[in-house]
């Protein structure tokens, strides 16, 4: 099973061009990276949606993520688990982002950005039609309130670092509000663009006070999307209505979007309940990400006389999914142990006998992007590497190999030769039953995880390890207390997923950067605390062209996976979905997409005359 942890818009890791954005230094509609905007001010809809589809029916759909419940209807704290796709389904943002660009956003409540010549702050104007689900026009001083509520102590810090390039927003007028940044970075005006907006009466008592914001969980948002809460039965069901007065329906960053009148969610205990779900006909769409479940599952009545279908569609860069080293750990702390649990990790032989072949070993932190490192450094690369040369592994310098494979002449058992001969070059020895340290002390691991039927995956490495003289056990908890403990980082390894971005970015700070280390809810869960790469992500924030951004990340993850962070395990290259075939989807799928995403913003109900779904799929249904 390839488990997916947490569930960010791909859109957070943006970068942007000094010279599209900045010459001329007047309001535009829309705001490009590299090079001018693939579509013109005169577009009616990006071209992967289609507005001529249904805005009827209803979709059924099941656990947005891997949460079996949820607790909140604020999807911006810490505490509690927010309700399936809340977030994107009620709260719009300042831009939209288009899904076929590297990075490129369109008016959506802003209706055009001025950036500074200098790029020190960026300039939105309010659309004079934008409007709250309660009818009242989205103001400045409300885009205000939200990012001042967002970076505050009452949010979680996932919002403060990710809007951390921000410094201020300041109301310009009733209509207009200019965003400082800290910092001169190529990346800043996007990254305002992303900021989901909500209205201050959210939560507010009938005497006209408001609760602290870490304390409106239960009141439904007052907030900018296209759908309101149309129902809640439990904290396992609830259902989205389409807002009839939505005001963006129209707008061409929005037409062909969101086509069904209602969505309802049913959470489920486990994934195999879920899929029984579906093939009986109680869900319209699921996503599947367990190679063994896709082989031999989907198949039954349903599937027979045409009911359900099954279908791979392709996708943009892959995600980067390995089990985390806690390095807070002193047991990790020496990069040839690191080293050595990567080598236990037999892929080559869960691909073969588990996984049906359907899967590729993850060897980038880009992977199937233009944005990892390949070959021999260049000499941009090494220009950024070499003032750590002293401190960084010597793989760094030389060429990007792939991961150790079991693949005939190699074997299992010779890579754990050479992870032995690690562990012994690092000071543990194998004694007494044990691999010990210097001082007697056993090598004891803790595995964490919250998905059930991740322990066909684990139980193997562990076996191997404990061919090294390692002790290592599972422990699957509930995800409420996963996410608890990896939050706060009390955990030894874990299975994780850094969700792809199109172009990396901020996001690069809150998974690596060393400020984030000792951030509770940060996504650097590793706890890496490196001068090498803080210096790499500036490079990456600052970079002018694409050139000297390619340079930077690909040095970045010469450096990220010769420290061996992780144990890279895999990914497959493109989305597994069934579905029923009463529902269509457009006839070109984007570049690069969230799957549940896709399936909820563009998928639609067929008309009853027999639409197809036509949209490229890379494997036949069965």
């Amino acid at each position: 099973m390839t488990p997916v942890k947490f569930r960010w818009p791909r859109a957070v890791g943006l970068s942007l061009a000094f010279g599209v954005l900045c010459a001329g230094a007047h309001a535009k509609p829309s705001i490009s990276q590299y090079d001018e905007p693939k579509y013109a001010a005169n577009f009616t809809h990006f071209d992967y949606a289609d507005p001529t589809a249904r805005t009827d029916g209803t979709l059924n759909f099941q656990n947005y993520n891997e949460l079996q419940s949820y607790d909140s209807m604020n999807p911006f704290l810490v505490r509690g688990a927010p309700a399936p796709d809340v977030l994107h389904l009620m709260f719009d943002t300042l831009m939209q982002r288009s899904w076929d660009e590297l990075a490129s956003e369109y008016p959506l409540i802003a209706n055009d950005v001025e950036v500074a010549p200098d790029l020190s702050s960026a300039t939105f104007h309010i659309d004079p039609a934008a409007r709250f689900s309660n009818g009242d026009p989205v103001t400045a001083a409300d885009v205000k309130y939200s990012f001042d509520t967002l970076t505050s102590p009452r949010a979680s810090p996932m919002f403060n670092a990710q809007f951390a390039v921000i410094r201020r927003a300041v109301v310009i007028d009733r209509a207009t509000v200019r965003f400082d940044f800290r910092h001169a970075e190529r990346d800043a005006p996007l990254i305002a663009g992303d900021l989901p907006v909500f209205s201050p009466k959210w939560g507010m008592r009938a005497d006209g006070t408001r609760p602290p914001f870490d304390q409106i969980a239960n009141e439904p948002p007052i907030s900018s999307g296209p759908y309101l809460v149309e129902s809640r039965k439990n904290d396992k069901e609830i259902t989205y209505r389409r807002n009839p007065a939505y005001w963006a329906a129209d707008l061409p960053s929005r037409r062909g979007m969101y086509r069904f009148a209602n969505i309802t969610f049913k959470l489920y205990r486990d994934h195999y309940t879920q899929l029984e779900a579906f093939k009986a006909g109680d869900a319209d769409a699921i996503v599947e990400y367990s190679a063994t479940q896709w082989a031999r599952k989907y198949v039954g009545k349903n599937f027979a006389n045409g009911l359900l279908k099954k279908g791979d569609f392709a996708d943009g860069p892959a995600q980067m999914q390995g089990m985390l080293m806690n390095l807070r750990k002193p047991m990790f702390q020496d990069v040839r142990v690191r080293h050595a649990l990567t080598l236990a990790f037999d892929y080559d032989w869960m691909n073969r006998m588990m996984f049906y072949g359907q899967y590729r070993r993850t060897k980038s932190y880009f992977d199937a992007s233009p944005f990892g490192a390949t070959g021999m450094p260049g000499p941009k690369e090494l220009a950024l590497l070499e003032p750590f040369r002293a401190s960084l592994p010597p793989e760094v310098f030389g060429s990007m190999l792939p991961p150790p494979n079991t693949l005939p002449p190699n074997s299992l058992r010779g890579n754990l030769r050479v992870a032995r001969d690690l562990l012994a070059q690092a000071g543990w020895h194998y004694r007494d039953g044990a691999l010990r340290d210097q001082h007697g002390t056993p090598m004891t691991i803790e595995i964490i995880d919250d998905q059930p039927g991740m322990d066909r995956l684990i139980l193997p490495y562990m076996q191997a390890l404990a061919n090294l003289g390692i002790d290592a056990h599972l422990r699957e908890i509930d995800s409420a207390l996963y996410q608890k403990r990896i939050d706060n980082f009390q955990f030894d390894m874990t299975t994780y997923i850094y969700p792809p971005v199109t172009i990396p970015g901020v996001e690069l700070e809150r998974r690596f950067g060393s400020a984030a280390a000792s951030q509770v809810g940060s996504e650097n869960y590793s706890g890496i605390r490196s001068p090498a790469v803080d210096s790499l992500i500036r490079a990456a924030l600052a970079a002018t062209t694409l050139d000297d951004l390619q340079a930077a990340t690909r040095a970045l993850d010469r450096v990220l996976i010769n420290s061996y962070y992780l144990v890279p395990e895999y990914y497959a290259p493109g989305a597994r979905i069934g579905y029923k075939t009463t529902l269509g989807f457009p006839n070109v799928v984007p570049a690069s997409y969230g799957y549940e995403d896709w399936v909820i913003s563009y998928w639609f109900a067929k008309r009853p005359d027999g639409d197809v779904a036509t949209a490229t799929v890379t494997s036949a249904a069965h």
